[in-house]
Formats: structure tokens, C-alpha cells, sequence
């Protein structure tokens, strides 16, 4: 039933898409790092989990509007073009 999960081709994907999640996240992490240095030392613990949580929640929307649009049968959007 869920053999097509043991292929080649999805063993790549899954491990191209958790390295790019991986990268993904290190850049946040960075980036928020260096944006909450800006802020006064009381603040910077809870402006990181903060972003860290938003960060984590917009990629999870992503990632379902991602899946949304593989299992589409029918073109999303099409541009009609008439020149």
C-alpha cells in the first residue's frame, strides 16, 4: 500500500527536502538571532520564541499549500495569452 514511499525517487526527495529544511532552519535561527540582538536584553528570549514559532507555523502552511497543489488535477491558474 505504501510502497511508492520505498522508491528511489522518494527517499531522494525526503532527503532533499529535510537538508533544505535543515538549511532553512539555520538560516532562521540566524536571522532572528541577529534581529533580536537589536532588542534590550529583557526582550531578546521572547522576540526568538516568538520568531522561531512564527517561522516554524508559516512553514507548515507552506508546506500543506505545497501539498495542496500537488494533488491538484486540473491547472491552478492559467494565463491566457493572446499576442
Amino acid at each position: 500500500m505504501l510502497d511508492f514511499l520505498l522508491t528511489s525517487e522518494a527517499i531522494m526527495a525526503l532527503l532533499t527536502l529535510t537538508f533544505l529544511e535543515i538549511i532553512l532552519g539555520i538560516d532562521n535561527i540566524v536571522f532572528i538571532s541577529i534581529a533580536a540582538n537589536k532588542l534590550p536584553e529583557n526582550q531578546r528570549n521572547k522576540a526568538t520564541n516568538i520568531g522561531l514559532v512564527l517561522a516554524m507555523v508559516q512553514r507548515i502552511i507552506l508546506l500543506f499549500f505545497v501539498s495542496f497543489l500537488v494533488e491538484l488535477k486540473t491547472p491552478f491558474y492559467t494565463l491566457e495569452t493572446s499576442w
